[in-house]
């Protein structure tokens, strides 16, 4: 059946060709798309462009974007979409806002007694509801190996979980995914965490602390951890990378595995 929307995708990509030495460029410079192969790399550079003409990057004064900096941003925040049909999942908004070092935003909640409590946080991204997302710089360039972070995953997992309203930790799931069982995965290891924290909140977590903050952030970090640190991830949570890897149609643990079989960079080196 024909699409307009699918036609009107084919125009563009026709009209915006991708760089392929720029996006090799891209590719070189972001370890977590080794292991693609060639089919999806080629699919990852068209949707980049597609990302790139449908969201607006705003640079604040101290941010230099130049092509690649646009591209290499691009490539990690569809990573996630690689493999889903649907290039909607970003809807809602409409703009990135890079600053050129963490900011200052304010804060408020509202304790058991109903009291509301209001104050400022340093923080280096940010994503609003029915808003733009908003990125400090350093952490973007900083993002991109297989060390446990990527602000730029972080922030967009946010956005796919408030595609059912406010961000809970509960983003919509595939009809082949059964909500009992992403919420007794996830529920599980979020308390797991709480509980080793309320018992010594200085204690050692096999991920982020931050991820015990609240449901959302479990969610935001474990879906870093999930394309970043897989081995990480799999290892303290077994079931909730299972669901990570259903929802967002990817292994990257297997990827990571293989290239620590085959590549030479990813092998550690022989002891004496």
């Amino acid at each position: 059946m024909w699409s307009f929307r699918a036609w009107r995708r084919r125009r563009l990509l026709a009209r915006h060709p991708l760089d392929h030495q720029l996006w090799q460029q891209v590719l070189d410079s972001l370890p977590i798309l080794d292991g693609l192969n060639d089919a999806e790399r080629r699919l990852l550079g068209e949707r980049c462009i597609l990302f790139l003409h449908a969201k607006h990057l705003t640079a604040l004064p101290g941010v230099q974007m130049d092509a690649f900096a646009r591209l290499r941003l691009a490539a990690q925040a569809q990573l996630p979409l690689l493999n889903l049909p649907d290039l909607d999942w970003y809807q809602g908004f409409h703009e990135l806002v890079l600053y050129p070092d963490d900011f200052v935003s304010p804060q408020k909640y509202r304790d058991a007694s109903g009291v509301e409590h209001i104050y400022e946080e340093a923080r280096s991204g940010e994503a609003w509801h029915r808003g733009p997302v908003i990125l400090a710089w350093p952490g973007v360039q900083e993002s991109g190996g297989w060390d446990a972070y990527n602000l730029v995953i972080h922030e967009l997992a946010h956005k796919l979980d408030m595609l059912n309203g406010d961000a809970n930790g509960m983003p919509p799931l595939h009809g082949d995914m059964r909500l009992a069982d992403w919420a007794s995965a996830l529920q599980s290891a979020y308390d797991a965490m709480n509980a080793t924290l309320d018992a010594n909140p200085h204690a050692h977590t096999p991920i982020d602390p931050y991820a015990a903050e609240n449901p959302a952030e479990f969610f935001a970090v474990t879906s870093e951890y999930f394309f970043t640190a897989p081995d990480l991830l799999h290892e303290a949570f077994p079931e909730v990378y299972r669901q990570l890897s259903l929802f967002y149609r990817q292994d990257p643990l297997t990827r990571l595995r293989t290239l620590q079989r085959r590549h030479p960079d990813y092998q550690e080196p022989a002891s004496r």
